[in-house]
């Protein structure tokens, strides 16, 4: 059995911010904090509903990916999903 932790695994992030204006700050902190595993980043402002939507493509091991989400987690007005593809192995 192969020890998962440090394999890399590719995946997308859904994130919905109800309150924009007060959560912001606190999300491209992290954002920028994982930077090195964010691949690509779309976001949308849907101000009819005074909500974003973003959705990014990640590249990191479980630890950065679970690190990063549960700290987007924790911010009030915010809702996270993710999905993950099976583990990618490494070819040298």
């Amino acid at each position: 059995m192969t020890d998962q932790t440090n394999q890399r695994r590719i995946g997308f992030v859904g994130i919905i911010v109800y309150e924009p204006e007060d959560a912001y700050v606190k999300l491209n902190a992290i954002l920028h904090e994982y930077s090195s595993i964010i691949v690509g980043r779309l976001g949308l402002p849907y101000r009819e509903r005074n909500l974003s939507i973003i959705s990014l493509i990640i590249d990191g091991n479980n630890d950065e990916i679970g690190a990063m989400t549960g700290r987007i987690g924790q911010i009030p007005h915010v809702t996270i999903k993710t999905g993950l593809a099976k583990v990618i192995q490494e070819h040298d």
